[in-house]
């Protein structure tokens, strides 16, 4: 980075975005092999899953159509009813497959580009395979602060949904605006929930707190900063929504709209390489507004001590970098 820790408080949406897209183009050839190993895997799931899923759906359908033609108690009523019970068992069985891998390579990418980015601040000499070097030694912290947040976010989700039924039972006459206010309150606090998540990632990699420690780090480090991460959360979403709603008409259901098959692998290959940018300009954003949350609270970075931290990773047996090395010191303003 050319910028002053001070000055990188000063950055705005377009000044994050701008920092970022320099990292990416001033250091693209550790980038690329970055997306080539994990980020390119990473959006292929994504898109597959999507493809495989809706093949599944469709079987599952199908057998419900004959089972609801079919007569009650006959022996091919309850052949349906055993293969439609087959079905949905392998479609629960592909989906866990499918989150199993998605999450691993997800949090591998994140430590990947993290402790890219994080060298790139330290000016440390940097090579493909010192970051894979590091990237199994950190996922699994990087698992423990994805639990701590899934707990978070389902325990929230339910809330939402018992206040939601309450709403409905008790406040019949006022339940139309007061549960539309209540679903628009809930996707801020799951957007901010999101926010928090992925800075807690970034301090899981740099820091010594992982779990509910970094979420709780995080939601401090986002103070005063609330607006801007949340902005940039919304614009990055749009466009992966986006990709997905082309990737779902065009190229799963290409065959309902009359998509020749030619155009469909075309739309296929564009949407997987958007996907892919999109991805790697999402995880080298966060770890950037990591940096300005720092920077924001008057905490400049000991770049040598987080040098020393990035080197330890390198080593046989890793030792997480204390607080007081890596937990930045007050400037003066």
């Amino acid at each position: 980075m050319d910028m002053e820790q001070e000055e990188m408080q000063f950055l705005g949406l377009y000044g994050i975005y701008k920092e970022s897209s320099k990292l990416i183009f001033s250091f693209w050839k550790i980038f690329t092999k970055i997306t080539l190993t994990l980020i390119l895997p990473l959006s292929f799931i994504y898109l597959a899953q999507m493809e495989v899923s809706d093949f599944l759906e469709r079987r599952i359908w199908l057998t419900e159509v004959r089972l609801d033609n079919t007569q009650v108690g006959t022996s091919r009523y309850h052949k349906l009813s055993d293969l439609l019970s087959t079905e949905w068992a392998h479609f629960f069985l592909f989906k866990a497959v499918y989150l199993t891998f998605y999450l691993i390579l997800s949090l591998l990418s994140t430590s990947a580009v993290v402790y890219t980015v994080a060298c790139i601040y330290t000016t440390r000499n940097l090579t493909f395979w010192n970051v894979m070097s590091v990237v199994p030694k950190v996922w699994k912290r990087l698992v423990i602060t994805f639990l701590c947040i899934f707990v978070a976010t389902f325990a929230y989700s339910v809330t939402t949904i018992l206040v939601i039924v309450s709403i409905a039972y008790f406040l019949e006459d006022m339940a139309g605006p007061l549960l539309i206010l209540t679903l628009i309150l809930y996707l801020v606090g799951f957007i901010y929930l999101t926010v928090v998540w992925n800075l807690a990632c970034v301090i899981s990699v740099l820091e010594e707190s992982y779990g509910a420690q970094a979420m709780m780090k995080s939601r401090m480090l986002i103070k005063g900063k609330i607006l801007i991460t949340m902005a940039i959360y919304v614009k990055l979403s749009l466009p992966l929504f986006f990709v997905q709603f082309a990737f779902q008409r065009l190229v799963v259901h290409g065959d309902l709209r009359s998509v020749e098959m030619v155009d469909r692998v075309c739309y296929a290959i564009l949407c997987f390489l958007v996907l892919s940018i999109l991805n790697l300009f999402g995880l080298v954003i966060q770890t950037v507004i990591y940096f300005v949350c720092k920077s924001y609270h008057h905490e400049n970075i000991d770049k040598i001590a987080l040098s020393n931290h990035l080197e330890v990773y390198l080593l046989a047996e890793y030792v997480p970098l204390k607080s007081k090395d890596v937990q930045l010191e007050e400037y003066g303003v």
